[in-house]
């Protein structure tokens, strides 16, 4: 398995962690965090202030994402219509770390260390509060989005988002409830 298809890891119930290693430079890397039009090529556009305070909307839009594949059912609505996660900047530090909150249980951290002409980043996905449910679902969403944002940066074709995404989601739920608990 190539580095950048591993696995994230649960640290927690409450917490998993991803690593990639991507082409750089780093502010090429950091612009694909905080441009909208970048990010949503990848992942989700919206507003970003890039600041501490700073308005982060993430719009969802998944039908740009993979125009040419049928969504499962259960992701329709979603896939189609779009949604908005309104999200605020917690820690912006260019072109290092990038933290915000994520939903309205969670936050996420972006952490990029040069390497050469690479770039490594890593995510770390935390509830603020106890475990959530929903964390294995982040785990191979984010997996997913990470093999479109490698692929955009390598310049080579990207996987099928929902086929990936529905794998991917299996996995890591499996590995979630195969935690060790209490």
């Amino acid at each position: 398995m190539k580095a950048n298809d591993q696995y994230g890891k649960f640290s927690t119930p409450a917490e998993v962690r991803l690593v990639r290693t991507l082409p750089g430079p780093i502010e090429r890397v950091w612009e694909y965090l905080t441009d909208p039009a970048k990010r949503a090529r990848w992942f989700a556009g919206g507003v970003c202030e890039p600041k501490v305070g700073g308005k982060n909307d993430l719009v969802f839009q998944h039908k740009n994402l993979s125009p040419h594949e049928e969504p499962p059912e259960q992701y329709k609505k979603m896939n189609d219509e779009g949604f908005k996660m309104p999200s605020t900047i917690l820690r912006c530090e260019p072109p290092r770390v990038l933290s915000y909150t994520f939903d309205d249980e969670s936050d996420v951290t972006f952490e990029l260390t040069p390497q050469g002409k690479d770039v490594l980043l890593v995510l770390t996905h935390r509830a603020r509060g106890g475990d959530i449910p929903s964390i294995p679902g982040y785990a191979s969403g984010w997996h997913t989005h990470f093999a479109l944002l490698t692929a955009i940066l390598e310049g080579t074709p990207p996987p099928a988002f929902w086929a990936t995404h529905l794998r991917l989601k299996a996995a890591y739920a499996k590995a979630y409830a195969d935690l060790p608990k209490g």
